[in-house]
């Protein structure tokens, strides 16, 4: 039975890269899909991941409907037999109920990659509406880590190195910015509610004011 299946995990964790993979995989075995993707880091109608692989992409806009895209593509003689779609946090809530219709009604297994909560560990709209109506929720296994070298399970919005929680849910950025710009870092739960990054751990460290810690 075709499934509508989510790929969640932080930034950095891979989730592009198997995308990528899974596109790989099928079109090897003569397998045509359709790839959605939006505000992707490599500019409008790619998906591309950080080890530097990049594939063409349906740019979606905010009034796209994924569903009728679809019908229209196969109704012109086009090829569809699977979708994928990248950076799935940055649909409408529709575009997902969109997604579900194309497996239902269409039969068509379709992929959804993304990351589950903003940089406010609020959920975005697209994974909330994914996690309540996906087959599946596939939880990535390749870790992301906090830069204290635990398990990063938060996203957190860098300007400058220092940690922001207010501002717009959807500004694009990465995790390899330069550090006076909007940028993006993975950390643990209680460094992100502390809000302290790289940057910020590095700082402290380097301040004369922190005592040094004397030997037993």
């Amino acid at each position: 039975m075709p499934e509508l299946v989510f790929f969640s995990g932080t930034m950095d964790c891979g989730k592009s890269t198997l995308a990528l993979q899974m596109e790989h995989n099928r079109s090897a075995r003569g397998l045509t899909g359709m790839i959605f993707t939006r505000d992707d880091r490599a500019g409008e109608g790619k998906l591309s991941s950080r080890l530097g692989l990049v594939t063409d992409a349906v740019e979606v806009e905010d009034g796209t409907d994924l569903y009728a895209y679809l019908v229209d593509h196969l109704s012109q003689g086009g090829r569809a037999d699977y979708v994928i779609a990248d950076e799935a946090q940055f649909l409408a809530p529709d575009q997902i109920d969109q997604l579900a219709r194309v497996v239902d009604d269409l039969g068509l297994d379709v992929y959804a990659f993304g990351i589950t909560t903003d940089f406010r560990s609020k959920l975005f709209p697209g994974s909330q509406r994914l996690v309540e109506l996906a087959d599946r929720v596939e939880v990535l296994q390749v870790e992301a880590l906090c830069w204290c070298g635990a398990r990063a399970t938060h996203n957190a919005r860098t300007v400058g190195g220092v940690m922001v929680v207010e501002g717009a849910q959807v500004v694009v950025g990465d995790v390899n910015q330069s550090p006076d710009e909007v940028g993006y870092e993975v950390l643990c739960r209680r460094h992100h509610r502390r809000r302290t990054t790289a940057a910020t751990a590095r700082a402290a460290a380097l301040s004369p004011d922190v005592l040094p810690v004397a030997g037993p």
